[in-house]
């Protein structure tokens, strides 16, 4: 496929839904980047539920656009409509999330290193405690890659550390008000002097939690720990106002490589089948700068 056909691309992006502000971020710079591209950019907002990300699939198909971008919200349950979309001749190039598939029925898979993140958060925390720390966890919703490969990865490093331990775990379904609820759940089922740090799979989660300690009366990041991950804009003005200790940052610009690799499978180039946007951590020390760079 030339260069000039390419910018005519019909391409349908298929979002798990607007549950933080990552993914806020994650959809319009996605649209900023097809726009840029001269795409017929076509968009489905599943509303955090699967089945509307599967209609939205064959919705794709059946209007044959030229490559379909998927944020799969779970891993599993995807085997039916990908093999739908194989027959029909349209290639499928995750993003940001991963799946339990056959890979032949996907381009490509790109995104972070999940299982990286929460092993980067859970070394974090080790040196911070000196590996000494009674930990609730935040999850991600169930059943979503990014949630199950965070929480092992985590999980992986603190292991080493006989005193470090995860006392609680539950799923703030990746928004404030649901981290919020589970950190109040916390805070009276096994009380703020027993919990030494939060780890949040999100950065809105983490935000949740901090207005929970500080609502018990406690002060977050220093009566309580707090780790999470996103880097969104809220988090730096969270960090610069002393309430949360560190976040790693899940770049939002990931459709570049999405519909790079979409292009060039297109124009017959081999694609590798793993292709990984990186991130780092950010500390309260250049928060402030930062919040006012983003914002």
């Amino acid at each position: 496929m030339s260069v000039s056909a390419m910018a005519e691309l019909t391409v349908g992006f298929v979002q798990t839904g607007s549950e933080s502000g990552w993914r806020t971020a994650f959809t319009n710079a996605t649209k900023a980047e097809a726009e840029a591209r001269g795409y017929d950019f076509k968009f489905a907002d599943a509303q955090g539920k699967q089945e509307n990300q599967i209609k939205a699939i064959r919705s794709f198909i059946v209007q044959g656009v030229d490559g379909i971008v998927l944020a799969p919200l779970v891993t599993t349950g995807w085997d039916k409509v990908l093999k739908e979309a194989d027959r029909a001749g349209i290639p499928v190039v995750l993003v940001d999330r991963g799946l339990d598939s056959d890979p032949s029925l996907y381009v490509t898979s790109v995104g972070s290193d999940f299982t990286m993140e929460g092993a980067m958060i859970g070394a974090w925390m080790a040196v911070e405690t000196e590996g000494t720390c009674d930990i609730v966890e935040l999850q991600g919703a169930v059943g979503a890659d990014a949630a199950i490969k965070r929480q092992a990865g985590f999980a992986n490093v603190i292991e080493n550390f006989p005193g470090m331990q995860i006392i609680a775990s539950q799923t703030g379904s990746w928004s404030s008000t649901g981290g919020k609820e589970v950190m109040e759940s916390f805070l009276k089922s096994i009380g703020g002097e027993n919990i030494c740090a939060v780890w949040a799979h999100n950065d809105n989660m983490a935000i949740g939690a901090a207005q929970a300690i500080k609502e018990a009366g406690l002060q977050p990041s220093e009566d309580i720990l707090i780790a999470s991950v996103d880097a969104i804009t809220d988090i730096f003005k969270t960090m610069a106002d002393g309430e949360t200790n560190v976040t790693l940052e899940l770049s939002p610009y990931q459709g570049a490589a999405a519909f790079d690799a979409l292009e060039a499978h297109l124009a017959g180039e081999d694609v590798p089948k793993r292709i990984t946007v990186p991130g780092g951590l950010f500390y309260p020390e250049t928060a402030a700068e930062e919040y006012a760079r983003r914002k």
